[in-house]
């Protein structure tokens, strides 16, 4: 076991928030916010059954680790931020509020990051390729044969 000073709660949410890829700051500062719990980062890690610090991590939070780490990278549909909809949606209350606060700057770099994240509305790309997508012709230039000056050696 890691450290038994913490309730089986908090080493539960350690262990997952680990699995989901938060790091150990974060999972320190998340744990003393939800249940007024101070543990250190050096602490966080040892919950981490990938790292040196977390080699003699229980099996049962072994086990829960694995599982939690397997089900959040096989569903990335239940992160919000993973939907282009809700990404734009943040994007335009973030224009919306630059906006309303005079940073025409921030907006107009927020307008830019939406118009990149629909695609092809704002785009810098050329066509590369001819109709239907075969080969560009190549123009072929006539050849001008110069004629050096003879200076007398012939």
């Amino acid at each position: 076991m890691a450290n038994p000073k913490y309730s089986v709660e908090v080493k539960t949410y350690v262990v997952q928030a680990l699995a989901c890829f938060d790091a150990p700051s974060i999972v320190a500062k998340a744990v003393k916010s939800e249940f007024d719990v101070v543990i250190s980062p050096q602490a966080v890690e040892a919950y981490d059954p990938t790292k040196i610090a977390g080699r003699r991590l229980s099996q049962r939070f072994r086990l829960l680790f694995e599982e939690t780490r397997k089900t959040f990278l096989e569903d990335t549909a239940s992160i919000a931020i993973s939907h282009r909809a809700v990404r734009l949606r943040a994007l335009q209350r973030m224009a919306d509020k630059a906006e309303t606060q005079g940073n025409m700057v921030l907006a107009s770099s927020l307008l830019k990051q939406a118009a990149e994240e629909v695609g092809g509305s704002y785009t810098n790309r050329r066509e590369l390729t001819g109709k239907d997508g075969k080969d560009l012709p190549v123009p072929v230039s006539p050849v001008t044969i110069f004629q050096l000056p003879d200076n007398g050696r012939s």
